[in-house]
This record gives C-alpha cells, structure tokens and sequence, in this order.
C-alpha cells in the first residue's frame, strides 16, 4: 500500500472516530496512529489531513453540500462524509492531482462504504472539483 494511502485510511479513521465522539480533539488519534510511525510522510501527511480537515470543517462542510443534490453533511453515512471532508481537503489545499483524489476517494468508499458509496462520493468530488477550478487559478501539478 503507498504511503499516502495508508495515510488517507488512517485519517478517515480517526476523523470517524471524532465525527461519532462529536470531538475533535487529538486524543481520538488513538489506536488508528499506531501503523504510522513517528515523523514518517505517511504520520505527517495523515496528521496533515485531519488537521486540516477539522481546521476548515465548515467550509469543506458547504461546499460537500453545494454539490449534493438534496443531502446536508449531517443525513450522509459518516463514512462517506469524512472520505468527502478528506477528499474536498486535498482538492482545496493540496498539490494532488484531482484525478488522484477522486481515485483514492472512491476507493475509500469501496473498501469502507457502502455499495453505493464510489458513485455516490465520485460524483459528489468530481462536481466539487469543477468549482474548485473555476473559483480558483491552476495550482502546479504534483510530479
């Protein structure tokens, strides 16, 4: 498994963790963290996204729901929500490709989701996406 997926299933882990809590603070890293090794990429990307994603909670939250016909954050599965927190995370504040994103989402949401839950987050991600592009200028692609 590559480091940054590794990292991705650790933070939706812990973000699940947190969003059933209804608490976002650092003691929900618990047991999740222990497969990373301290200051490794796949520890430091991970903390990255869950601090990132609890950082700016409410407007990933609206803009989820800007590209969800007919669901509000609160009435998604809590797994799909967070793959989308994480996912809408690094379309917004990352140097990864979208095509990457949205590939590791909905396998995300093969692996821990429902049947559903790939078509469901693919297209909630892609449409997000394309407002990214439009609101902001092109960021340089990751090589």
């Amino acid at each position: 498994m590559n480091v940054r997926r590794k990292a991705r299933e650790t933070a939706l882990q812990v973000l699940y963790r947190m969003d059933v809590a209804a608490d976002a603070s650092s003691e929900y890293y618990g047991s999740e963290m222990e497969g990373l090794a301290e200051g490794t990429e796949a520890r430091l990307y991970c903390e990255r996204l869950i601090k990132g994603v609890v950082d700016h909670r409410a407007e990933i939250d609206s803009a989820i729901e800007a590209h969800s016909d007919n669901w509000t954050v609160e009435r998604m599965a809590v797994v799909d929500r967070n793959i989308l927190r994480v996912a809408v995370y690094e379309l917004k504040y990352s140097d990864v490709p979208y095509k990457a994103v949205i590939d590791e989402a909905v396998e995300l949401a093969k692996k821990f989701g429902s049947a559903e839950s790939g078509a469901f987050i693919n297209g909630i991600v892609d449409n997000a996406r394309k407002a990214i592009e439009r609101e902001e200028p092109a960021r340089p692609k990751r090589v």
